[in-house]
């Protein structure tokens, strides 16, 4: 049977903090991290993504300190992060700063000493010995889960439960979601439903996974706009992306737009490696089209160090936090700004032409009468000279960074610096 699942109300104008508590701090722990709430909360972040918390396996582990993702046992915390009383405090620390709280979930593999493989090893796959076996063969930390056996559903939505009701957390990070079958989802959803309302993500660009889930992942227009860097491909190549979207995700579904997450950090470097000089116009993408941003630990800092993924390798916090109030502006407008909600019917995305339509990337989303309108120079133009030939935009509008009022009814002239950006509200 087919259920029809809603958002939670807050999903369509939440942003996303991801957390890497092993590398957050130099003690690792979750006390250590909940010390940082208050700047998250001044910040603007409105949700915490907590990397997986749970024990990770010892045998055939990666590095010296394995993966996170490699998880031993589901109901359990990592004893190098503190206690299950901990991850309680943070939580409720996190509620009330007006936080709400996520954790990964990683249904589809487990390490090779999960306590499952004593007390079920029923529900793994096995190889033609009759073997535990990864999933691919380059992930050897880990085995794959066979879903095959509706008894693993329960025990998995079971060992979900369990941090629902014993910690209130407020969703789930679900990883690599579409290599699990949908219907188990669905299955998972709607038993976690009676419990409370979550707000469900999924790692996937599957467009039918919004059958389970609320918001899904954007891998496809990152790599664009990293290709838009590399000059592999022009503003063309960014509308082209965008445009499909519109076409093949549902109209409610929710997007997770990002420049970096511990995937991108870790293996294929920081932002300013992947998208150098355009990384901060594309931060204002991410955080003002249909979509979500997400940001990751130390984007803040800016932090453009690759954090090892195995090993102990701690952001090194200097106590200066330069993109602070550049991100506390998007996020406050992206939480507060009604054109701004992702997945909503009533919001309109429009692109405006202007006289340098290679150059700059400019839009405007509506939502009634509120507006907002930006204006992004993706080129090395250092005096960028343009007229907006649009009809759409008329009025008197407010530069959210400078608080500068323009009149465009009357001027539609406008000049920008090098990869700089322009957002206004109406």
């Amino acid at each position: 049977m087919h259920h029809h699942f809603h958002p939670v109300e807050w999903a369509h104008h939440t942003n996303i903090y991801e957390v890497n508590i092993r590398q957050y701090t130099h003690e690792g722990t979750l006390n250590a991290f909940a010390t940082h709430l208050p700047r998250l909360k001044d910040m603007g972040v409105e949700t915490l993504w907590l990397m997986p918390i749970q024990p990770i396996g010892k045998q055939y582990r990666k590095g010296t300190l394995g993966s996170y993702y490699s998880i031993s046992d589901y109901i359990s915390l990592n004893p190098e992060y503190g206690t299950l009383d901990d991850f309680r405090s943070l939580v409720d620390e996190a509620h009330n700063c007006g936080m709400k709280v996520i954790i990964d979930w990683v249904a589809n593999h487990t390490s090779w000493d999960h306590v499952w493989t004593q007390t079920h090893p029923d529900f793994f796959s096995k190889n033609e010995y009759g073997h535990f076996r990864p999933p691919y063969p380059d992930w050897s930390d880990v085995i794959h889960l066979n879903y095959d056996n509706k008894e693993l559903w329960n025990a998995m939505v079971s060992d979900m439960k369990f941090w629902v009701n014993n910690f209130n957390i407020d969703g789930f990070r679900c990883d690599m979601a579409h290599l699990v079958q949908l219907d188990f989802w669905k299955y998972a959803r709607t038993e976690l439903d009676k419990e409370k309302k979550l707000f469900w993500l999924a790692e996937t660009e599957e467009a039918h996974y919004h059958e389970a889930f609320d918001a899904s992942y954007t891998w496809e227009f990152l790599h664009t706009m990293e290709s838009y860097w590399k000059r592999e491909t022009g503003i063309y190549g960014l509308d082209a992306v965008l445009r499909r979207y519109e076409h093949t995700f549902p109209k409610n579904a929710i997007r997770m737009f990002f420049t970096s997450n511990h995937d991108e950090n870790s293996h294929s470097g920081s932002e300013y490696e992947r998208l150098g000089q355009a990384a901060k116009a594309f931060a204002v993408l991410c955080a003002t089209w249909n979509c979500i941003p997400l940001i990751y630990s130390g984007q803040e800092l800016p932090n453009s160090q690759r954090l090892q993924f195995f090993e102990k390798d701690p952001i090194e916090w200097t106590g200066i936090f330069e993109l602070h109030n550049f991100y506390k502006v998007l996020l406050d407008l992206h939480s507060q700004h009604p054109a701004l909600r992702a997945g909503d019917d009533n919001v309109e995305t429009f692109r405006i032409s202007t006289s340098q339509d290679e150059q700059v990337f400019s839009y405007l989303r509506k939502n009634g009468e509120r507006e907002i309108l930006a204006f992004l120079n993706l080129s090395a133009n250092e005096d960028l000279h343009f007229v907006m030939s649009d009809e759409l935009v008329s009025g008197i509008y407010t530069n959210i960074f400078t608080g500068e009022t323009s009149d465009f009814t009357i001027n539609k002239n406008l000049r920008m610096k090098a990869w700089d950006y322009l957002v206004y509200q109406k």
